[in-house]
């Protein structure tokens, strides 16, 4: 069977050593950063950490599971953090108090999980960031006591 590409499919894959293209659902590259560096806000709106990973995915038809593992530390007020695609949020969570503010409990240091599916629908290389706020403008900061945070990229064939 000869091998033939064209701009939507690539079919023959099967004759030459037994390959084929990726199954949906299965993963086709994965993309950690880990990073050491702590932040600290003070904002009530959600501002850019600065911790952020970037992937390109190989087909516009991929997901991108998006994992943040981050330690976030609050004051009395509580502090909110978010996943963004470049400047645009993506994923939040709920709200705790009915305020309209998202994130954590007042007063604790806490790891957080973080996962979200996205479907940027491009094979640009896409930029996952970290977002914060702090709620009444107390203090709030992720990565502190060398707490690493850790995001994981994995495209997933569509």
């Amino acid at each position: 069977m000869p091998l033939v590409l064209n701009s939507s499919s690539i079919s023959g894959l099967a004759a030459v050593g037994g390959l084929s293209p990726p199954q949906t659902g299965s993963v086709i590259q994965v993309v950690q950063a880990t990073s050491t560096t702590a932040f600290s806000t003070s904002s009530s709106s959600m501002v850019a950490t600065g911790i952020s990973a970037s992937i390109t995915p190989t087909s516009s038809s991929s997901k991108i599971l998006v994992r943040m593992t981050v330690q976030v530390a609050s004051s009395a007020s509580g502090a909110g953090i978010a996943i963004y695609r470049a400047t645009t949020s993506i994923w939040s969570p709920s709200t705790f108090d009915g305020s309209g503010f998202y994130g954590i409990y007042p007063a604790i240091i806490c790891l957080n999980n973080l996962e979200y599916l996205d479907s940027p629908a491009t094979t640009s290389s896409t930029t996952y960031n970290l977002y914060m706020a702090s709620r009444s403008g107390a203090s709030s900061a992720v990565g502190t006591n060398n707490a690493g945070t850790v995001i994981t990229l994995m495209e997933i064939a569509g």
